[in-house]
């Protein structure tokens, strides 16, 4: 979901943005217009994420997964080792992805569980001349969520926050590089965040492709070639509610009510279970099952007429997922338990009890 506000603030604005004429989407991105939507949304940024001034904040394209290149490409410069935390797919991705640049150690899995719950990690655990530490702090398709940040001692620590990023209030620095996809609470797909420590930049090889060179992108303030405008609008408008709306500490506030209500009907319930260590539970993606497959499926497709969307788990895994990022409102946790209420009424007895 996007926040109702922001989408009918961009509908009124679609054709004719403040007055000047032409729609984002058709200005130039070097027009004074777009230079101020660009600038203004960076700044709100660093504000209610208190990101600290040695940081560049970079809007970038390819989605999470150019970043699984783009972090080894430019980060693997010393001992060109790194330790991966895989606590997921999409971590799994990255470190395999990582292994084509260097010598990549995956200290520290979850997979024999089938990622139900997030490894406890120690400094000492990790390899001391790595040029970095990878973790991806929510896993969309398995509901859990890292409880802690990893101490990592002077190696730097690299974040995902895809799904995450504004749920909850996070210390950037205690991160060296931290990456995020737009598309989950922060505006439409197409935008890519990245937060990097200055001392992190410029160590990309000669023969790197030169969009994958951060330092590219920093010393062109993320305009080295066209940048999705529309979508850093949108992210834009999103940053300024944020901030209107009591910051990044209210949206963590509200996040951890909506997930405790859910979870606790859940852990209550006689038809329905989470399969995640309670500790490591998702704030952001709910899993649950019934134990049985067809009373799964019958589920996501009453759900659907009854006009609740997208509550099928991934086809990895199937079951069910209820993904609550910032823009859900109370009420849609609230809607989402009186059906499930409902349908564990008409369903008792079927297989997949507890």
């Amino acid at each position: 979901m996007l926040p109702l506000e922001v989408m009918e603030l961009a509908a009124e604005q679609l054709t004719n943005y403040n007055g000047c004429g032409m729609s984002v989407m058709e200005m130039s991105h070097r027009s004074k217009e777009f230079e101020e939507i660009l600038h203004s949304a960076e700044s709100n940024l660093r504000e209610i994420m208190n990101i600290p001034d040695n940081y560049k904040v970079l809007f970038l394209q390819g989605g999470a997964t150019l970043q699984f290149s783009m972090v080894p490409i430019n980060l693997l410069r010393n001992s060109k080792k790194a330790d991966y935390i895989v606590t997921g797919a999409w971590a799994k991705k990255a470190a395999e992805e990582a292994a084509k640049f260097g010598e990549i150690r995956v200290v520290a899995s979850s997979e024999e569980s089938n990622f139900t719950y997030i490894p406890e990690v120690k400094r000492e655990d990790f390899t001391t001349d790595a040029d970095y530490v990878h973790i991806t702090l929510n896993n969309t398709i398995y509901g859990t969520r890292y409880p802690y940040i990893p101490d990592t001692g002077t190696v730097p620590l690299v974040g995902d926050l895809s799904s995450c990023i504004l749920s909850d209030e996070v210390d950037v620095s205690k991160f060296g590089l931290i990456y995020a996809g737009a598309q989950k609470n922060i505006g439409p797909a197409g935008v890519l965040i990245v937060i990097i420590r200055e001392d992190l930049i410029g160590f990309a090889g000669k023969d790197t492709p030169i969009y994958l060179d951060y330092a590219i992108h920093a010393k062109n303030d993320s305009m080295y070639n066209t940048p999705p405008t529309f979508g850093i609008y949108m992210a834009g408008e999103i940053f300024k509610r944020i901030k209107a709306t009591g910051g990044v500490s209210a949206l963590e506030t509200i996040n951890r009510q909506k997930a405790k209500k859910l979870y606790d009907y859940i852990d209550g319930s006689s038809l329905y279970s989470c399969p995640v260590a309670e500790r490591d539970r998702s704030l952001m993606n709910v899993v649950f099952v019934t134990g049985a497959e067809a009373l799964d499926k019958k589920f996501t497709s009453e759900a659907k007429a009854a006009g609740l969307h997208n509550l099928g788990g991934h086809r990895s895994i199937g079951g069910m997922r209820a993904s609550i990022y910032n823009a859900m409102p109370m009420e849609g946790v609230d809607a989402l338990i009186a059906f499930m209420k409902k349908f564990e009424t008409e369903n008792k007895g079927s297989m997949g009890e507890k």
